[in-house]
């Protein structure tokens, strides 16, 4: 069999997992010149060993770029202070680092000029639109192989059990085997599940899946107490109160910790079935400890810092924020611009907030800011301060006009019935 002519420099996201070390091999068996991109973005990878791999498979060159302070500062900072959750229940971990790792896979692509860059997201999936459109927002020159999308690929290859046995005969190891085929994405935000026997969702995820968290049964049974200290928004220090009250204030290792302890608390497991972007309904099994913790935090304090009807405003472009980061649009017009309305409401979001960590739960009891719109001396009931009890009369009765009208309309309708 001759040997297919040159067709250029691919720059393939390899995660080490079956789907991208398949590749790997079938972009060679293409004729590409590949090079494997690792991003380190916080999972827990002998990146080493992932190299040697990637080599003896056969690519060019092996890069491992360690992202993992752009991926907190940049991104799951951005998320914390804007409030993201998809659907009122998933964090976002996945969404938030892919256009993270496609800022790496288009300056290594450019670094070594590379007109072409790959990945093993699915035809089925999110990934696929997320890392594509980051690359085209960030060089819109760059060319895509997709080989998911590709019929000479999905013929050859139906599903993982195709790839696994494609892996057995040309002696590539894979990290998983037929009687555990689930899928599994990990990064220092959170490790996701799905695939195999997840895509039933009438049947539970076995206990043996979690890696980031112990099951909230087996959790403590004393709480731990955090307090975490924000500022504009931003998480700037955590202090382990049951420890003692040491502070971290590097923002990777303060993550780190917060995961730790979330993990060890139980924190962060969700099970859900979602809405993917290309209009499939999926089942996820995910584990966000750290963000976890942070989100219940920062919502406290922004509720005991903005003004009400800001804070309700600001819930709205959250949710549109969600959706463009979940759907794959960081690097777009719209997403910067409401990244900007709300960075903009967090100017006060500045203070503390005590968190108690209990068998899977974050609960915030206790709270403080120099820049509060709590006013106590006014709410007090104690005191009037500057509280005139006798002007509730007339906001009332205000209020109560419509209700007075709408009632005396239903009562129309009904005598003449």
């Amino acid at each position: 069999m001759s040997k297919p002519s040159n067709k250029g420099t691919v720059i393939l996201a390899y995660s080490g997992g079956l789907d991208t070390s398949c590749i790997l091999l079938w972009l060679i068996e293409q004729g590409y010149d590949v090079i494997a991109y690792m991003a380190n973005i916080g999972q827990d990878e002998d990146f080493e060993i992932a190299k040697k791999k990637a080599a003896k498979i056969g690519a060019k060159k092996v890069i491992i770029d360690d992202v993992r302070k752009s991926f907190v500062e940049e991104f799951i900072w951005v998320a914390v202070a804007s409030g993201l959750i998809y659907e009122s229940r998933y964090l976002l971990g996945t969404s938030l680092a892919r256009p993270c790792i496609s800022q790496g896979l288009i300056r290594v692509a450019k670094e070594e000029g590379a007109g072409f860059i790959s990945h093993g997201a699915t035809g089925k999936g999110n990934d696929q639109v997320r890392f594509e459109l980051s690359c085209y927002a960030l060089w819109p020159q760059v060319q895509v192989i997709a080989p998911w999308r590709i019929p000479e690929f999905t013929k050859r290859f139906q599903g993982r059990q195709d790839l696994l046995q494609y892996a057995s005969s040309h002696g590539i190891p894979v990290p998983v085997t037929p009687k555990e085929p689930w899928s599994m994405d990990a990064n220092l935000m959170h490790i996701s599940y799905e695939s195999g026997i997840l895509e039933d969702p009438a049947a539970a995820a076995p206990e043996s899946i979690y890696q980031m968290t112990v099951s909230p049964l087996k959790a403590p049974d004393s709480a731990c107490i955090l307090k975490i200290h924000f500022k504009e928004g931003f998480p700037v220090g955590v202090e382990n109160i049951t420890a003692g009250g040491a502070i971290e204030k590097n923002p990777l290792k303060m993550f780190e910790l917060l995961n730790k302890l979330g993990g060890e608390n139980g924190i962060g497991r969700v099970d859900i079935v979602e809405n993917r972007f290309i209009g499939l309904k999926s089942r996820g099994v995910y584990e966000t400890p750290g963000g976890t913790i942070l989100h219940a935090a920062h919502v406290d304090l922004e509720t005991f810092c903005l003004d009400r009807e800001v804070l309700r405003v600001k819930s709205y472009l959250r949710d549109k924020l969600a959706d463009y980061v979940y759907n794959g649009f960081w690097f777009s017009p719209e997403c910067q611009y409401v990244q900007d309305c709300i960075m903009s409401s967090q100017r006060h979001v500045t203070g503390w907030v005590q968190v108690q960590l209990y068998k899977g739960s974050v609960l915030a009891i206790a709270r403080s800011s120099p820049v509060a719109l709590y006013n106590q001396a006014l709410v007090s009931m104690d005191q009037h301060g500057d509280f005139q009890p006798e002007d509730a009369t007339g906001f009332i009765k205000t209020h109560a006009i419509r209700l007075k009208e709408f009632q005396r309309y239903q009562n129309q309708i009904t005598n003449k019935k």
